[in-house]
């Protein structure tokens, strides 16, 4: 993401909502998400269809990103590059937690660039909905360059939640 993310469909609705607001000043732990990136989405399909969404490689490729490969194993490591205004960014993940139809976490970090950071997107059931929180922690670690502008993780998760809540609604149809 970072600057760099292209969506099938160049629009989105930003819904971020920043979790210091609630949280003492005083934190500054390594599992501290003050700086994260938090979507909000409820989407009208049941949790084990987004979960399928989530975690199927070949519903990924449709609104997400060109994965090879993907598999909802703990240690299972995937990557994928993304073009953006000419240049190259070389993704690289290992899941890191499966709770089926609940949550699932991968790192997230770019090839030859410093940094570490986390996406998690937990699933609850809001009647025969679903709700979404997709969080991107450790952000902050990457270069303080604009490409890594928190703008643009900002607009990026947002563009992709709209993809996804796009293919639920056309793959419930």
């Amino acid at each position: 993401m970072a600057g760099r993310f292209r969506t099938k469909r160049n629009r989105a609705v930003l819904q971020t909502t920043k979790t210091n607001e609630r949280e003492p000043k005083n934190m500054t732990t390594k599992t501290d998400v003050a700086d994260a990136v938090v979507i909000e989405r409820t989407f009208d399909a049941p949790v084990a269809r987004v979960w399928k969404a989530l975690t199927d490689v070949d519903q990924m490729r449709e609104w997400y990103f060109d994965l090879k490969e993907f598999k909802p194993q703990v240690g299972f490591e995937f990557e994928f590059v993304v073009e953006h205004e000419g240049n190259s960014y070389h993704h690289l993940c290992r899941v890191t937690e499966v709770v089926p139809q609940k949550r699932i976490a991968y790192t997230w970090r770019y090839k030859g660039e410093p940094g570490d950071s986390l996406v998690t997107f937990e699933l609850a059931p809001d009647g025969d909905k679903t709700r979404l929180k997709l969080t991107h922690s450790g952000i902050e670690t990457f270069p303080k360059t604009p490409a890594y502008a928190r703008k643009n993780f900002e607009a990026g998760w947002a563009a992709i939640a709209t993809e996804l809540e796009q293919f639920l609604g056309k793959s419930m149809s």
